[in-house]
């Protein structure tokens, strides 16, 4: 599996960390090891102007998920095929913000964004409620599977 981070958003990211997280929920969503996956942390402009381009909002937005193939998750007995799943796009600056309000660290926003990003590039949406309740559930589950991997993994 590739998974390329980029970081162009000027601020300071643990991409270590990010590069977890993801290797962790494709793991866990058993897809293909050998799916391929982009995260790119922009700052507010560029965020600002994808926002515009693609979803026709004004302003930046916290993140937008672009899917390639339509992979959907797996089973643990018949695994997401290989391919590309798409690109991620965050911006860290939003996304501080939005920790701020939830008073919590901007990394664990940045997680949520970028687990939520994924889901999307799996398919997953919220526009419907019983949606919404289905992809929140599991992004829920996701980030507490791995911050308990975090807790138990070697230094």
């Amino acid at each position: 599996m590739t998974i390329e981070i980029t970081n162009e958003s000027g601020m300071s990211v643990d991409e270590a960390v990010l590069l977890r997280l993801t290797e962790h929920n494709l793991a866990q969503l058993h897809v293909s090891p050998d799916a391929d996956v982009a995260i790119l942390l922009v700052d507010e402009g560029a965020m600002e102007a994808l926002h515009v381009q693609w979803m026709d909002e004004p302003g930046p937005t916290d993140v937008l998920s672009f899917p390639m193939d339509e992979l959907r998750p797996g089973t643990e007995d018949v695994p997401t095929a290989p391919g590309l799943l798409g690109d991620i796009v965050l911006c860290p600056q939003v996304a501080e913000t939005q920790a701020e309000t939830a008073g919590h660290p901007t990394l664990d926003e940045l997680l949520l964004l970028t687990t939520h990003g994924l889901l999307h590039l799996l398919g997953f949406d919220h526009a419907e409620p019983d949606e919404e309740r289905e992809m929140f559930a599991l992004q829920r589950d996701l980030l507490l599977s791995f911050h308990t991997a975090e807790r138990h993994r070697p230094r």
